[in-house]
């Protein structure tokens, strides 16, 4: 039986290019940093490897790995981050972004960053219940609250599972607003929960969308929407009331930095009000699977590509500095800058994250608590 390549090494291999896989952002198993053992590809004379490198892959499955969570929200402590906490009801995502920094989160769970964590998928499958819970608690005071700021909310298993939604359940039942972002139509599933939540000041919803190019997002984030999927949900969120931004990032030197403007436009034209964009970032384990398939796919600009970024990072691949880290510094990154503001500017996007009422929390029900307003009097 034939299997695909699937590559356990700590560097892109040199000599050899294994052929991507239809729907998957990378088929390297790059090892993560946490791993004591370390393994090599080797070459027993027969012509294995190159043997494995020409035949036709077969799809990689997606395997889906319930987990029973002990708390679902996280605090976020970083002053660049623009909320108080987030909600992840997924670990790994399936979208194969292969930019993404949330890449090295699945080293924790001795996964690999690179197939794994598009392939491996844990499911918090007790996330609604645990956010009753933490709502619940006498000393919980609401505050700013993301869905999706690591891993979508909406990748394809949440059409099954719908724990994504169960999370929506409970924010609406207690009047706890949320922003949420995705690169998913899928969204618009949830609209009757988002909608009236949205016109009370309690939702809102931004859409990451990195190109306009079909072909250029077919290989970056090989399972998400199309981006013309993406702005048709803009435009159907806009339509419902929803305030609905977009972000434009990572933005990619020669790659979709080109686009920054048409982006912007056709994000307006569609309906969304506001605006940001982060600089493409190289945490940890990204960095070598960036590389990779950076040459694999645009070996004529990978110099180019590299050399901009370190312009904009003080000679390095990464600079992890806060204030820095989703900017980048140095003349490249303030002209990138002045071309987003202005074309904000003239495009009349909003600079500022819509502002969300949290006065309207009430404590939701505990589990069994047939009076969950007279309870959190006391």
């Amino acid at each position: 039986m034939r299997r695909i390549p699937i590559v356990p090494v700590t560097e892109p291999p040199a000599t050899l290019v294994y052929a991507p896989a239809k729907g998957r952002g990378t088929v390297w198993a790059l090892e993560h940093r946490f791993n004591r053992d370390q393994r090599e590809s080797f070459d027993d004379g027969w012509g294995t490897l190159e043997q494995a490198a020409l035949e036709e892959p077969l799809p990689i499955g997606t395997q889906v790995l319930e987990e029973h969570v002990k708390t679902i929200l996280a605090g976020n402590d970083s002053p660049d981050i623009g909320f108080d906490l987030s909600i992840n009801p997924y670990r790994g995502c399936e979208h194969g972004c292969i930019y993404c920094y949330a890449r090295p989160t699945h080293s924790y769970l001795n996964l690999s960053p690179g197939i794994d964590f598009e392939t491996r998928i844990i499911a918090k499958v007790n996330a609604a219940e645990r956010l009753r819970e933490a709502l619940s608690a006498r000393n919980y005071t609401p505050l700013q609250l993301n869905i999706g700021s690591a891993t979508d909310a909406y990748q394809p298993v949440e059409r099954r599972l719908r724990i994504t939604r169960s999370v929506i359940e409970v924010l609406k039942e207690c009047s706890h607003p949320f922003s949420l972002i995705t690169k998913s139509a899928g969204v618009e599933r949830d609209l009757d929960l988002i909608a009236p939540m949205a016109e009370r000041r309690l939702a809102s919803v931004y859409f990451s969308i990195t190109t306009l190019d079909p072909a250029l997002a077919r290989v970056m984030e090989p399972r998400a929407a199309a981006p013309q999927r993406r702005l048709r949900a803009i435009e159907t969120l806009a339509k419902a009331g929803v305030p609905v931004g977009v972000s434009v990032s990572p933005v990619i030197p020669f790659l979709n930095e080109p686009e920054l403007e048409r982006i912007l436009e056709a994000a307006r034209e569609a309906g969304a009000t506001s605006a940001f964009s982060i600089v493409l970032r190289l945490p940890w384990e990204v960095k070598p699977l960036f590389l990779q398939w950076l040459q694999q796919h645009f070996p004529e600009r990978a110099e180019r590509v590299m050399a901009r970024l370190r312009d904009m990072r003080g000679g390095r691949d990464y600079d992890a500095t806060f204030g820095r880290r989703m900017t980048g510094s140095g003349l490249w990154a303030q002209l990138l800058r002045q071309r987003f503001e202005k074309a904000c500017a003239r495009l009349g996007f909003n600079r500022k994250r819509v502002e969300l009422d949290l006065t309207q929390f009430q404590r939701p029900a505990k589990r069994g608590d047939e009076s969950p307003r007279q309870a959190s009097l006391f």
